[in-house]
């Protein structure tokens, strides 16, 4: 079921399977995380800007983009909780970003975390498109 697990048979050792379901094990830490982290912001009015921001979402946002990365090459390189901790990170990152960016559209901190994140994920996919297309 694609809804709850994004992963090909090849890559079912990177869910979490509950009877016949399997859950992606860094999505599992992403989706939730963001969910309430993104609640809790408005509900608690958090201050729209603040001077760590930038450095707070983008250390948030690394873990999962670097342990992504390596894991496209080594691909039983972590565990799934290691997985689903950096999913969780990622979700805080993600939720603040999101926070801003509703209220005031394509903030700095939301453009830098794109960057940052196709700056690591584009040569990624690149060289493996490209070694798979070799055979």
């Amino acid at each position: 079921m694609f809804w709850l697990s994004h992963h090909t048979p090849e890559e079912w050792h990177r869910c979490y399977t509950f009877g016949p379901f399997r859950v992606c094990a860094r999505c599992l830490g992403v989706y939730p995380t963001l969910c309430a982290a993104l609640v809790a912001l408005f509900v608690l009015k958090a201050p729209l800007a603040h001077p760590w921001d930038l450095e707070v979402v983008l250390a948030l946002t690394l873990p999962a983009t670097i342990d992504w990365a390596i894991g496209r090459f080594k691909p039983h390189a972590f565990s799934n909780p290691w997985r689903t901790f950096t999913g969780v990170l990622l979700g805080l990152g993600l939720a603040r970003s999101l926070f801003i960016h509703l209220q005031r559209p394509f903030p700095a901190v939301l453009l830098a975390q794109f960057a940052l994140v196709t700056a690591v994920a584009l040569p990624v996919i690149l060289v493996t498109y490209r070694r798979s297309r070799r055979g």
